[in-house]
């Protein structure tokens, strides 16, 4: 080793001293910790909807966990299906995220008018008379009765839960962009004093 690198491994073992690497080991432990708050929290409210609500999944609390965050990132059910170690799950992950009050836009384009759909069931008319009314068949029909019902039950709570899913993961965001600020400003602090001890 040279002299010049040898002095640049000491400057930079310097600026970069055991307290540094410590609280830097700390955010670590810290990011985890905080990870596994976020999984239990959202845990914890898809415990307490299946409690309180039918749900017609066979996914377990944890899968579902699983979806609420795939939804959030943006992924379709199949990316989520296969997230979950299993491409042939998309129909599933459809009814166990309209069960947990997750719907999408594309969830309402029915071929037939929503509106006539609600207005049957209103009625209290069965699948079957659903069915012949729409033009459909009858698993079509339970499947936009499915969506029919979990915005229902969003109005009833004042969309409650995807208020409480939404709270937990963007408070984990601002969790992470505060840690990568502190990191970033450690670097940048750490760059300079590189700079400044080399200047002499």
């Amino acid at each position: 080793m040279d002299e010049k690198t040898e002095e640049l491994r000491d400057i930079f073992m310097d600026v970069t001293d055991e307290s540094t690497v410590t609280e830097r080991q700390e955010e670590t432990h810290g990011s985890l910790s905080s990870e596994t708050a976020v999984e239990e929290r959202l845990q914890e409210i898809v415990t307490r909807m299946r409690d309180r609500y039918d749900f017609g999944t066979s996914l377990s609390d944890e899968e579902l966990v699983t979806v609420v965050r795939g939804y959030y990132a943006g992924d379709s059910d199949a990316e989520i299906a296969r997230e979950l170690g299993d491409a042939s799950l998309g129909k599933t992950v459809s009814r166990a995220r309209i069960d947990l009050h997750l719907v999408r836009d594309a969830d309402e384009d029915a071929p037939f008018d929503m509106d006539d759909l609600r207005d049957l069931l209103d009625d209290d008319a069965t699948a079957s008379e659903c069915a012949e009314e729409l033009g459909v068949s009858e698993s079509t029909v339970r499947r936009y009765c499915r969506v029919i019902e979990a915005q229902r039950q969003r109005r009833t709570v004042n969309d409650q839960f995807r208020n409480e899913f939404e709270n937990v993961l963007q408070d984990r965001e601002l969790s992470d962009r505060m840690t990568e600020g502190v990191q970033e400003d450690g670097l940048d602090d750490a760059t300079e004093g590189m700079e400044t001890n080399v200047s002499f």
